[in-house]
């Protein structure tokens, strides 16, 4: 692959590493502060609204200050949001820089996405975005023990170690990516293929570069199209059965008298899953199921496992837990970005795979209410058996959803599945 992709890859990974500190921010402020659950709720759901409007601006700055520059603006202003936040000496203070780093922290995504859908060709995009995914998963096994050892010291010290690795990151990427050239070359170019152009036309119908055309010239309007708004509603869904898992974990342990650093081990045991994972996802039978059917055994998994953690009190019931449920979003995400991409017509596929993407800030935004929500009222039974059974509907629903969604897609290369 391209240089520029490497580049991006090894950079992710790095900022991946220390990318551990946003699970343990309603911790941090019950235990610094004694802020009860429900206002550490509302402050990370402070964080998630802003990050809704940081990936429009993402796309918008690209477009108009560069792509190289966006990115780094993005991962500086992370890192001192991130300081800001460990320096905090009220709960106050702790909420507008969490503000911050939510109007901060999706500025990365839209450019840097951007930057690998043109470095590559269509049929290598799969292949590139997949090394992304692995460099995540492998600098979640250190972000996770990191995590594990600096929460058992002080949590504000996983804030302070974030932001050093958002800088290393930023400044990694402002030395090896090319430089932004002229306007007309940042993002904005002719053929309508860039996601980081811009995100929405004035009419809400438009995530792309401003014109609405794709290669074809015509329309691409994502929000007219009732297929994207089925995936975008189950993505929805599942965005926040994954962010209760980051948000609800550290404190389902404090509850059940484990120590909430150990989440830590839990999110680097899902991410070693996750890679081991990897080549199953070729076994020919499980690479041949249709998308329908591989997305309804994920989520059959991911509520496996979330049961797990409803009944789990020792950390190995917890580790086993995580490596059932790690399996299942394999499962998912592994089809859903192909789904959604099918959907798209010619030239649109980044605009679609960028409005179907806000579906994780709208969870982002949710999770942390209705987790805390749900913990403070029900308790940690409730919470992870109430989103077992979400995850059970989902792929109860996945034939119905998506089956119609599928049905005439181009077939993947070598296999005999709908593409994904």
């Amino acid at each position: 692959m391209p240089r520029t992709v490497w580049i991006l890859v090894a950079a992710r990974a790095v900022n991946r590493l220390g990318a551990f500190s946003l699970p343990f921010l309603t911790v941090l402020i019950g235990t610094e502060f004694g802020a009860g659950t429900t206002t550490a709720g509302l402050v990370s759901a402070g964080f998630g609204l802003a990050t809704i409007p940081s990936r429009v601006a993402g796309g918008r700055l690209a477009g108009r200050i560069g792509r190289r520059r966006t990115i780094v603006l993005g991962l500086v202003g992370c890192a001192l949001a991130q300081l800001g936040i460990a320096a905090a000496g009220s709960l106050a203070a702790v909420a507008v820089f969490a503000v911050l780093l939510g109007l901060s922290f999706e500025l990365y995504e839209p450019p840097s996405q951007a930057l690998i859908a043109d470095a590559v060709g269509p049929a290598d995009r799969v292949r590139a975005y997949g090394a992304l995914n692995a460099a995540l998963a492998v600098g979640g096994t250190g972000s996770g023990l990191i995590a594990a050892g600096l929460g058992r010291w002080d949590l504000r010290w996983l804030f302070v170690v974030d932001a050093l690795t958002c800088l290393a990151c930023a400044l990694t990427l402002r030395l090896a990516l090319p430089a932004d050239g002229p306007r007309g070359q940042r993002g904005v170019p002719d053929d309508g293929n860039d996601v980081g152009n811009d995100v929405g036309n004035g009419d809400g119908n438009d995530v792309g570069n401003g014109d609405g055309n794709g290669d074809g010239g015509g329309p691409v309007r994502p929000w007219r199209d009732r297929g994207l708004w089925a995936m975008f509603a189950s993505g929805t869904a599942f965005a926040l059965v994954s962010l209760h898992i980051v948000m609800a974990l550290p404190l389902t342990l404090a509850r059940r008298g484990l120590e909430p650093a150990d989440a830590g081990l839990l999110f680097t045991a899902s991410a070693v899953t996750v890679v081991a994972a990897q080549p199953a996802l070729r076994l020919h039978r499980l690479a041949a199921l249709p998308d329908p059917a591989a997305m309804a055994l994920g989520y059959a998994l991911l509520a496996a496992g979330l049961a797990g953690y409803a009944a789990a009190r020792t950390l190995p019931a917890f580790l086993a837990a995580t490596a059932v449920l790690s399996v299942g979003e394999v499962l998912v995400l592994g089809r859903v970005l192909g789904v959604v991409a099918c959907l798209a017509p010619p030239g649109g596929t980044d605009r679609y795979l960028a409005a179907y993407g806000i579906s994780w800030g709208v969870a982002t935004a949710a999770a942390p209410v209705t987790a805390t929500q749900l913990l403070e009222r029900a308790g940690a039974g409730a919470l992870w058996a109430g989103t077992a059974v979400l995850c059970l509907a989902l792929a109860a629903a996945q034939p119905l959803a998506v089956g119609p969604l599928t049905k005439g897609l181009p077939v993947r290369p070598g296999a005999g599945a709908p593409a994904a």
